[in-house]
């Protein structure tokens, strides 16, 4: 017959705690090319580029992503060469993924943001919605919209369900140099 002991049980809570501490969130450094933007990625981001139509216009977009701990995380970054052009650009480009993923309008929920070394004048934007991905199968989203100059970012983390302690550290990773 097995005893526990105080100790037993102490050391017992400690091997489960360090089993759920999984290597699952990497987290390290990047910043997106021929920008100052900093921000932590908790995986070895891919590159793409592509272009698409934004603001009415073909533009060039560049995004980092990496899937880690069942959540995707991104960062895309777009020159509309206008500064004056920003505002409606993001939030035409937050209108175009909220519907891409079918995001319920009851389920929109405002965060609050600040990023270091931001220029002021433009409103940075992070939104929390729940909605569906491609195959049907729900999801949440965390994305930040923001202006440095006539450059655009979203910043963006899709997961079934996002854990509070990442996303914070995501999202209050970011910073322009």
């Amino acid at each position: 017959m097995l005893r526990f002991t105080p100790l037993s049980c102490g050391a017992l809570a400690a091997l489960l705690a360090l089993a759920a501490c999984s290597p699952a969130f990497n987290w390290r450094e990047v910043r997106p090319e021929n920008t100052r933007l900093n921000l932590l990625l908790p995986c070895k981001p891919d590159k793409a580029q592509k272009v698409v139509p934004l603001g009415g216009q073909a533009t060039s977009l560049s995004m980092l992503g990496c899937d880690a701990g069942g959540a995707t995380f991104a960062v895309a970054v777009a020159d509309v060469g206008d500064p004056a052009q920003a505002a409606p650009v993001l939030a035409l480009w937050q209108d175009l993924t909220l519907a891409n993923m079918k995001a319920a309008p009851g389920s929109r929920q405002p965060l609050a943001l600040k990023i270091p070394g931001a220029v002021a004048g433009l409103p940075v934007v992070r939104l929390q919605a729940l909605g569906q991905r491609a195959d049907g199968a729900a999801v949440s989203s965390q994305a930040a919209y923001f202006a440095q100059g006539s450059q655009l970012f979203q910043v963006v983390m899709y997961a079934p369900q996002i854990a509070p302690e990442v996303a914070e550290t995501f999202f209050s990773s970011l910073k322009f140099e």
